[in-house]
């Protein structure tokens, strides 16, 4: 191999390491708290608040989005989470777009690559497309079509493979469904029986893997040592033999079980993103992102020139995007480039639609579903690209001299995103294990 390719090479695997050490944080910390609102967060709170579309629920959808993390891949399992809890679809794409382009990192990095105008823009772009989101999502998404994506989603659900397990091992155990709590005298032992012999119980309900001979109460104790506790009340899941739980770590638990089956189902989805993208940004050098726009001397009109240029900005996004923050790098060499303000605006909006999030939507919500999606998203986005670049070019806010500074890719030292880095790491490791556990307990191996 001659030392010129060796040196591409290089270069491409230092932009690859040094893009993940920059997005690890984020990522994590979007999935996990993702994790923890599928478990915690009651499904009545969203119904009210998301359960319809109009002008407060968009509203409270992207304060949301702007206060939850930056990165798509952990923004679609948020909006998955909020889908599954019967948030209505329009708000639940707000979140995904106000989740990916209203937030304060972002803002931050555009000022500094960019300047204060794109700032504005990203803020002006970003509010309209939530509203033109709500709009298209809520009129014009078919409802038969919506009816096989929330079909999709409750088939997808762990509750649908594995219901309530009382907190014992069901590796071995070839019945997914529990007994427990169950009136079993009409049965004939076609579920599970949690391992009890229950020919001479005369209880009615279900005391899973316990020796209940000498005991009076007619409770639901599953999967526990109760032999030393006076309470009658069911504890499900935790060992109560030598202390009190306040069940915090049950939680955690499970809710680490979502966290390991989004990583599983969407972790190739995030890798082929990342390669991507690094490449792109290592290889093509600014002149080749030129030859992708049109010239302003062909003399097209200005309406033509701004739809074109949004269109590219859309296009390239899709083949080119990794993560929020990382993509306003692209963006900037895309402004030096030649594509129009509208157009810079399209493509940092359309972070939502690059190939492997369009990956992630077929794997959240089905082929049909997802190119109904795709569709609205685009249309929203070329809207809202257009609505800018007449508005900043109308108002005479956009300036052509523009500087860019130069942005570390590197990352590395005492800076925010190694302290965070450091922490989410091991937190994520753990994290993983614990919900592999979990699963591979309910019999659920992904």
């Amino acid at each position: 191999m001659e030392s010129g390719d060796s040196n591409i090479i290089i270069h491409v695997i230092s932009v690859l390491f040094n893009m993940s050490w920059q997005i690890f944080w984020p990522l994590a910390f979007g999935l996990i708290l993702s994790s923890f609102i599928r478990h915690l967060l009651p499904v009545d709170t969203v119904v009210k608040h998301l359960g319809k579309t109009d002008a407060k629920s968009l509203t409270f959808t992207t304060i949301l989005g702007m206060v939850s993390s930056s990165c798509s891949y952990a923004a679609a399992s948020l909006s998955h989470t909020l889908l599954a809890k019967k948030a209505t679809l329009a708000n639940a794409m707000a979140f995904l777009v106000s989740s990916t382009n209203l937030i304060v990192e972002m803002f931050i990095v555009l000022v500094a690559l960019m300047g204060w105008t794109f700032l504005w823009g990203e803020v002006i772009g970003g509010l309209i497309l939530i509203a033109t989101v709500g709009f298209l999502f809520s009129r014009f998404y078919p409802k038969e079509v919506e009816k096989e994506l929330h079909q999709y989603i409750e088939s997808a659900e762990p509750a649908k493979h594995a219901h309530s397990d009382c907190g014992m091992d069901m590796s071995n155990m070839k019945h997914e469904t529990s007994d427990c709590g169950m009136d079993m005298s009409n049965m004939k032992h076609e579920t599970s029986d949690c391992g009890m012999d229950m020919s001479n119980m005369k209880s009615e309900t279900s005391d899973c893997g316990m020796d209940m001979s000498n005991m009076k109460s007619e409770t639901s104790d599953c999967g526990m040592d109760m032999s030393n506790m006076k309470s009658e009340t069911s504890d499900c899941g935790m060992d109560m033999s030598a202390q009190e739980e306040t069940g915090l770590m049950s939680k955690i638990t499970k809710s680490a079980g979502f966290f390991q089956m989004d990583l599983a189902m969407i972790g190739k989805e995030i890798l082929i993103g990342v390669v991507v993208s690094s490449i792109l940004i290592a290889l093509v050098p600014q002149e080749g992102w030129k030859a992708l726009f049109i010239s302003n001397d062909v003399g097209l009109p200005t309406w033509l020139h701004s739809l074109l240029d949004v269109i590219i900005g859309i296009f390239v996004a899709m083949i080119a995007y990794v993560c929020s923050v990382g993509n306003l790098i692209l963006a900037a060499a895309l402004w030096h480039g030649g594509i129009s303000f509208g157009g810079v605006i399209g493509f940092i909006l359309a972070d939502v639609l690059t190939i492997p999030m369009i990956g992630v939507y077929k794997k959240y919500y089905g082929k049909r579903p997802t190119k109904w999606m795709v569709g609205l998203l685009f249309l929203s986005i070329l809207f809202t690209g257009l609505c800018v670049d007449a508005i900043f070019n109308g108002f005479g806010w956009v300036s052509t001299d523009q500087t860019v500074r130069t942005l570390n890719q590197s990352g590395f030292g005492m800076n925010m995103t190694t302290v965070m880095n450091l922490i989410f790491i091991p937190l994520s490791i753990w994290y993983y294990r614990l919900g592999k556990k979990a699963n591979a307990g309910m019999g659920m191996s992904m």
